[in-house]
């Protein structure tokens, strides 16, 4: 079964040297690949809310405040639900669940990682009509926030945050976790202002910060458990050529057969290594475009070899289609687990 994984072109950019660059969607696979029969899955926070007092650190003109409190339960719950909704926005699921009470043993630390038990998921799957559990299992935050004068009254104020945590999905017929992922991220937060009294009123308070923090990690991690779009550049070389500027034409039109034709014509007819170079580039992506990621990747590979004879290894042309060759072999590698995926789908 053949899927395009390519959208639309997003943007294009001119840059000095002959060189266009273009932004482009490609379409991934999640982490877990999940059987066939899981249709809903059930959304769980299995995490225990780390106390007020641990991971929150507060200096104000360089003194540490001992008042300093944050609050992680909400966040908790802001992971679970904007990793819920971002699954269920990818539509591989006919359904995702949000499952509101939290089934951790109260009596856990909230530094000990908690697995669900069978009976545990089973359970869950059984009383709200879910085939699976996504849970998050554990969760720890560590937050600095800083204030410092800029002098003539003005204040410059940062909230760093950092996050830990363990995901896994569960099924009720397995007694082990299908999936563990080991998810790791930071949010930043930046601000100046005039006085320290207009600085909070545009800087998160510790509550406000831990939540944005965790809705944001939520979108991220939801990447793991669907096939995701995910943007990337990339760039084909140009000239003042006439059939070079056609063949661009044809390019940024999403005609890709036709700027194939001509970059292969040019290719064919041209004695210069360098130019070679770039026109071998150029049918490297026209072959990306048009989802015949096996030849783009040859393509690319002839492209780094005649960059290295025209300028040698150290040419940043070598490395750029270097870098680009392993790129395509790695989507390559992953295009049976994304077909597995969108079969599974249908």
């Amino acid at each position: 079964m053949k899927h395009i994984m390519w959208a639309g072109l997003s943007l294009w950019l001119t840059a000095c040297g002959g060189i266009q660059y273009m932004g482009i969607e490609t379409r991934n696979p999640g982490e877990v690949t999940f059987p066939r029969e899981v249709r809903k899955v059930l959304m769980v926070n299995n995490a225990a809310p780390q106390p007020e007092k641990s991971g929150y650190t507060y200096r104000l003109m360089g003194v540490v405040q001992d008042t300093a409190r944050v609050q992680a339960d909400s966040a908790l719950f802001d992971v679970c639900t904007s990793c819920g909704l971002a699954i269920l926005d990818a539509d591989y699921f006919d359904d995702v669940l949000l499952f509101h009470e939290s089934v951790r043993d109260s009596s856990l630390l909230f530094v000990k990682d908690s697995r669900l038990t069978q009976p545990q998921v089973i359970a869950l799957c059984e009383a709200n009509g879910a085939d699976a559990v996504i849970s998050l299992d554990k969760m720890l935050f560590s937050m600095d926030r800083e204030v410092t004068g800029l002098g003539a009254g003005f204040v410059d104020g940062t909230i760093k945050i950092h996050m830990n945590g363990i995901l896994r999905a569960y099924l009720p017929t397995q007694e082990k976790p299908l999936a563990t992922v080991l998810v790791k991220d930071s949010v930043e937060v930046h601000q100046a202002a005039e006085s320290l009294e207009i600085l909070d009123f545009y800087l998160p308070n510790a509550n406000d910060a831990l939540r944005l923090a965790g809705d944001y990690l939520g979108r991220q991690v939801a990447s793991y458990f669907v096939p995701h779009w995910s943007e990337e550049t990339r760039w084909y070389f140009s000239s003042s050529n006439s059939r070079w500027k056609e063949a661009a034409a044809y390019a940024s039109a999403n005609r890709w057969e036709q700027a194939a034709q001509l970059w292969s014509a040019l290719y064919r007819s041209n004695t210069s290594e360098k130019a070679r170079a770039e026109l071998a580039s150029n049918l490297a992506l026209a072959c990306e475009m048009q989802n015949n990621l096996p030849k783009a990747r040859e393509w690319a590979e002839k492209a780094r070899d005649l960059f290295r004879q025209a300028g040698g290894n150290d040419a940043k042309e070598v490395r750029l289609l270097q870098v680009y060759a392993d790129v395509l072999k790695a989507r390559i590698e992953s295009d049976q687990k994304l077909n597995e995926q969108i079969e599974y789908k249908y």
